[in-house]
């Protein structure tokens, strides 16, 4: 893993919807700017709103797993893969917090939200399309509850009010709303860019909760999603900072990676 000012470019990515496709939950039209942001010597930083076991397997597949991961939406961080590490037992004393919170909250607003902690493995598979192996991985929470809101924008205004005012935060996702006590992707990506200094960054995302690392990288790409209303204009936008791709998911990543790493002339 490089750390030094050598490092070309760090690229700080989503996963649902930006590096992988909704559908089938894999990343293969991204595979030519994978590799080459690999043959440049640039690192990759996987920001989601997935587990630490859920990245680990995405992030191992994918081959980047020298690399740091943040997970639940920037509550935490997965240390880069090491063949020495001994495996620690995640501490889910935050993850208990927010669901005592929750637990606590008026049965009015209380039952319009379903978290991850609330339905079986079955009924994440359901909810999300993945395999029950991985439905399993995904309510392994150690800091982030995220789940399907059921009521009407009143009854939301007050469960998010009431979350407040206990110190949880909630941030909308590409399709959940997730309960966590506020630390963002931008507040991670901030510690790591400290840490490898490199010589750019990027970032790039397609909902609501990735809008802070879009803004905090040198060039930030918003990655179309069909399956969402498309992210308001962003500051940055008119001066050519923040993009947009026509193409959606790993297709459109794949295309703004290459682009930007040939415009750099790092690639």
């Amino acid at each position: 893993m490089l750390s030094s000012p050598l490092l070309p470019i760090l690229v700080f990515s989503d996963l649902d919807g930006t590096l992988i496709d909704h559908q089938h939950y894999r990343a293969d039209a991204a595979k030519p700017a994978l590799n080459a942001l690999r043959v440049s010597g640039g690192g990759l930083i996987m920001a989601s709103s997935k587990t630490g076991p859920e990245i680990a397997q995405i992030r191992d597949a994918l081959g980047w797993s020298d690399w740091p991961a943040i997970v639940e939406n920037g509550a935490g961080l997965l240390p880069a893969h090491s063949p020495d590490a001994v495996p620690e037992k995640a501490n889910t004393s935050q993850y208990e917090t927010v669901r005592d919170v929750l637990e606590k909250t008026p049965k009015g607003l209380r039952h319009s939200f379903r978290g991850f902690g609330d339905m079986t493995v079955s009924e994440v598979s359901q909810v999300t399309g993945l395999e029950q192996n991985a439905a399993g991985l995904a309510r392994q929470r150690a800091f982030s509850e995220p789940g399907l809101w059921q009521g009407n924008n009143d009854q939301r205004h007050e469960f998010l009010a009431y979350l407040s005012e206990h110190g949880v935060v909630a941030r909308e996702g590409g399709r959940f709303l997730t309960l966590s006590f506020g630390q963002t992707k931008a507040d991670r990506m901030t510690a790591l860019i400290a840490q490898f200094k490199p010589a750019h960054t990027a970032a790039l995302g397609d909902a609501p909760n990735d809008i802070e690392m879009l803004q905090a990288a040198d060039v930030g790409v918003i990655v179309a999603n069909p399956h969402r209303a498309p992210l308001p204009e962003l500051e940055g936008e008119n001066q050519g900072r923040i993009l947009r791709t026509a193409l959606p998911g790993p297709q459109g990543w794949n295309l703004a990676v290459l682009e930007l790493l040939s415009k750099l002339e790092i690639a």
